[in-house]
């Protein structure tokens, strides 16, 4: 069955005069939160009334709790997060040079799980791996984005861009045909932004609590009609990959509030 979302997405694009498709050049880029009304940036803004600093208040236990066979916490390494992890998250994702490709930031802290605590990995979307990913990220609030300058990430971004291009789905649609072609405009009652990812991990108030960038590019296969990467599947980095880099310079906004 087609959904809602489907059919005015196809409706969208078939109303729209036709346009050249073709990225955002680097001083028109704007963050989602531009795109937001006044309710939803003012409870971004406030660190009180942002649902998503609940989930920053349980990474930041986390950061200091001892676990895995090592019994070590990542402050024992780390220190204070506040200065040691201050513009990690936007460099992420980032070149592993042992695995010989990108990992975004949840890879990053169960790799730190599994080679420095002797801790079984957390699952994607969990709440404690999203609460550690927020904690990390929401250092890096208001330091501007960096990702993919590294060299050896150049076929990988070539990667994340030829499928942010690419058609897919039963709606022969692809991320650039909303994102380029008709951001400011609506679907569905809901703003079309630019596909800035500079929140993540954020909370939507359409799922009631945070999530990953994954979820949300997963969540907009499925909405073409396409069949979604798994978590953690090469191509979904690659998609991360891409898009930070294209919103390279716009500030960190972790944790955002998107509707």
């Amino acid at each position: 069955m087609i959904s809602w979302r489907a059919i005015a997405a196809a409706t969208l694009l078939a109303a729209a005069p036709a346009l050249v498709a073709g990225e955002i050049p680097s001083d028109a880029r704007r963050s989602g939160y531009t795109f937001m009304g006044p309710d939803t940036r003012a409870m971004q803004d406030d660190d009180t009334a942002n649902p998503g600093m609940l989930f920053v208040l349980d990474g930041e236990a986390l950061w200091a709790k001892k676990t895995g066979s090592a019994e070590k916490a990542c402050a024992d390494c780390h220190g204070d997060a506040r200065g040691s992890m201050k513009g990690v998250a936007a460099r992420y994702p980032a070149f592993d040079k042992a695995l010989a490709r990108p990992v975004t930031l949840d890879q990053r802290i169960n790799l730190c799980r599994a080679n420095h605590q002797q801790a079984s990995p957390l699952p994607y979307e969990s709440r404690d791996l999203l609460a550690l990913s927020a904690f990390v990220a929401h250092q890096s609030r208001g330091v501007a984005i960096t990702a993919g300058d590294d060299p050896e990430l150049k076929p990988f971004l070539a990667q994340g861009r030829d499928l942010f291009m690419q058609r897919e789905g039963q709606l022969n649609l692809a991320c650039t045909n909303c994102h380029d072609d008709n951001f400011d405009r609506r679907l569905a009652g809901a703003p079309i932004t630019q596909a800035q990812p500079t929140g993540y991990p954020l909370y939507r108030l359409e799922w009631q609590t945070l999530g990953s960038l994954e979820r949300r590019l997963r969540s907009c296969m499925s909405g073409v009609r396409a069949q979604a990467y798994d978590y953690g599947a090469p191509e979904l980095v690659a998609l991360e990959l891409y898009l930070m880099s294209r919103a390279r310079g716009l500030p960190m906004e972790t944790p955002a509030v998107r509707p």
